[in-house]
């Protein structure tokens, strides 16, 4: 449970963060004042008149936070693309084509949170693993049913998590099996409008911390009626939205197939691409589909370790971020199998130097390359943070004024950990080795909004 927030609140240690794609930014000694509510207030540098002051205000009040010499404070990570309710199955039948998972796997899971006892249970299961990771926002996608979606936002509003929460809607009798999919068009409109309503008026939630995200499933199992229903709901309403694009070869070909053009396409005719749009995975993405993204201000969520298993292909984030697309990351629990930011964010540097560098030992390496494809982990780092914040049109991700302060503690010389962090290190590298080899092990604490909302145990 999270702590209580006092009127305000101060941080005082070193701080890192990438306020720009690849550049890092190296705050030793900062002092982070915060408001009640969690606005970054203002940043003080290193041994300033006026820096000694604040502290020594907020450490008379009790309310300032001090960190140890081998500890860094680094922005919350943002995680674009969960499946709540296939937190149970995590690890699970990754050897399976998608199509084949969904129907034998995670649709009759999912059908289970018809029971709310177990959606209780499973939801806050997850929602505590992923703040010790470090996971300060998370999109969620819930299930069909609004009780247990429900369930999901009053847990994360309880916890203080930052969250967008979509209850699903899916209604395709072709595609989606007869014990989990929605009676019709009609229902699932109304029970997303019902579930925006909800969180719109939860007591505590004035600040917004909960948000309604609008979100079919994907195409393949939305019939025309749904889609059009969501695309109205969302102009009219001005909700985030989420949905799947063009995950995989046969969830692109079934979309070709069905409309003779793309995802990418289909979506936008159905209105529901806008600047608070994310569309997950996008691996087989063309021109004219990234001409679109940009145009509308869409986002995408990368999943770099579930795209290994699903996807068959490597998404070119590299490439993305030149044209100037909005990109984060995401889990995809629990086709991905962990719950960890960081640990994509290594798998999307190594996912992105596997792509420049082919894979295919039989061909000539000048055939099998894929040029300036790869990222380092400055980069990976800020699609972890700030990329997730600026694809989700949020204030998070950075340490600036103005912008909310969630962000970890952690611990650069925990016992039995592989990660040691030299005081001596240049910024550098201290982040790649955060990146590539921090675990929750080394989160000591996690704060969001001004309240800390994850403690390790001794």
């Amino acid at each position: 449970m999270s702590s209580a927030s006092p009127s305000s609140r101060a941080f005082l240690g070193n701080a890192l963060h990438t306020p720009t794609r690849g550049r890092i930014e190296y705050l030793p000694g900062v002092l982070i004042e915060v408001d009640i509510g969690g606005v970054i207030l203002a940043i003080h540098g290193k041994d300033t008149p006026q820096a000694a002051a604040v502290a020594a205000r907020h450490r008379a009040a009790g309310s300032l936070v001090t960190l140890g010499k081998s500890e860094y404070l680094l922005p919350g990570l943002v995680d674009l693309h969960v499946h709540a309710p296939q937190w149970p199955q995590l690890g699970l039948a990754l050897d399976l084509p998608l199509e084949e998972w969904l129907q034998a796997y995670t649709f009759p899971l999912e059908a289970r949170y018809g029971d709310i006892g177990y959606a209780q249970q499973a939801y806050e299961s997850l929602v505590d693993a992923l703040l010790a990771n470090g996971t300060t926002t998370a999109l969620y996608f819930g299930t069909i049913h609004l009780a247990a979606t429900q369930a999901l936002a009053d847990i994360c509003l309880g916890r203080s998590q930052r969250a967008l929460i979509g209850r699903v809607a899916m209604d395709d009798p072709d595609q989606c099996p007869a014990y989990y999919r929605d009676p019709d068009a009609g229902i699932a409109e109304a029970e997303t409008r019902a579930f925006i309503g909800y969180v719109r008026s939860m007591a505590g939630n004035e600040s917004g911390l909960v948000l309604p995200v609008i979100t079919p499933r994907f195409i393949p199992s939305c019939t025309d009626e749904l889609l059009r229903g969501l695309g109205r709901l969302a102009r009219e309403t001005g909700c985030h939205v989420q949905t799947h694009c063009s995950e995989s070869d046969w969830a692109h070909e079934f979309v070709l197939n069905r409309y003779g053009v793309t995802d990418t396409a289909a979506l936008e005719g159905f209105g529901l691409l806008s600047r608070r749009t994310i569309l997950a995975h996008g691996n087989f993405i063309d021109g004219p589909d990234v001409a679109t993204i940009i145009r509308t201000g869409s986002g995408i969520a990368h999943c770099p370790l579930s795209n290994v298993y699903f996807s068959d292909a490597v998404f070119p984030v590299r490439r993305m971020l030149e044209h100037g697309v909005h990109v984060g990351l995401g889990t995809d629990i629990s086709g991905g199998p962990s719950p960890s930011i960081l640990e994509n964010a290594r798998h999307a540097v190594i996912a992105s130097r596997s792509l420049e560098s082919g894979v295919d030992p039989k061909q000539r390496r000048e055939l099998r390359r894929s040029p300036d494809s790869r990222i380092d982990a400055a980069t990976a780092f800020w699609l972890a943070t700030a990329g997730g914040g600026v694809a989700l049109d949020l204030r998070i991700g950075v340490f600036r004024e103005g912008y909310q302060f969630d962000a970890i503690v952690l611990d650069g010389q925990t016992p039995d950990s592989n990660l040691r962090l030299e005081e001596s290190a240049a910024p550098e590298e201290i982040l790649q080795k955060i990146v590539y080899h921090a675990t929750r092990t080394d989160i000591k604490e996690v704060w969001v909004a001004n309240r800390r909302v994850h403690e390790r145990l001794s």
